[in-house]
């Protein structure tokens, strides 16, 4: 298992197709992080399907509104058109470089608009840069972020089992 030096700034995200070690960044997207690990400490992710999955791209969750399997408004149709309860976000965007691992805020086309939704990196991918709020790294467990089915939209998708602060695990 990967050393976690800040368990205060860590999650532990247990898929379908195992865990994923993701390091928070909260000096580089501070409301960013403060959202994702208050939606994780409210098992708000608990659930939520990968609604979209592109190979050699990125793979896509965090709508807890129409996402989470077994939520009120659940909808697979519908997975990936809403967000939280919480306001949006306003951007923080930065220099960090979206590469594989990279975790960063999923959003409309309007900047401040990320609420729930993020994705992993499964490649490099630069023309992301300076336009998405990147929040975390993965530190271990990309080979399972790999495994993830893949589909726009996803039949059969994976999902969070669970999505925890390292420090509260």
């Amino acid at each position: 298992m990967a050393e976690i030096k800040d368990p205060e700034n860590t999650i532990i995200l247990e898929t379908t197709q195992g865990k994923v070690v993701i390091q928070l960044l909260p000096d580089l997207a501070p409301g960013h992080v403060a959202r994702i690990k208050e939606l994780a400490s409210e098992g708000a992710y608990d659930g939520v399907v990968f609604h979209r999955v592109i190979d050699d791209f990125m793979a896509q969750t965090g709508d807890v509104q129409y996402g989470k399997k077994g939520g009120e408004s659940f909808n697979p149709a519908r997975a990936g058109m809403g967000g939280s309860s919480k306001p949006d976000l306003k951007a923080e965007f930065s220099n960090m470089s979206h590469v594989r691992g990279t975790c960063s805020m999923a959003r409309s086309q309007m900047p401040n608009s990320a609420n729930s939704q993020f994705f992993i990196c499964l490649a490099d991918s630069p023309w992301l840069n300076k336009q998405y709020s990147v929040w975390g790294q993965v530190i271990e467990g990309m080979d399972n972020v790999d495994k993830i089915k893949k589909g726009e939209p996803v039949k059969d998708p994976d999902s969070i089992v669970s999505m925890k602060i390292a420090a509260n695990a």
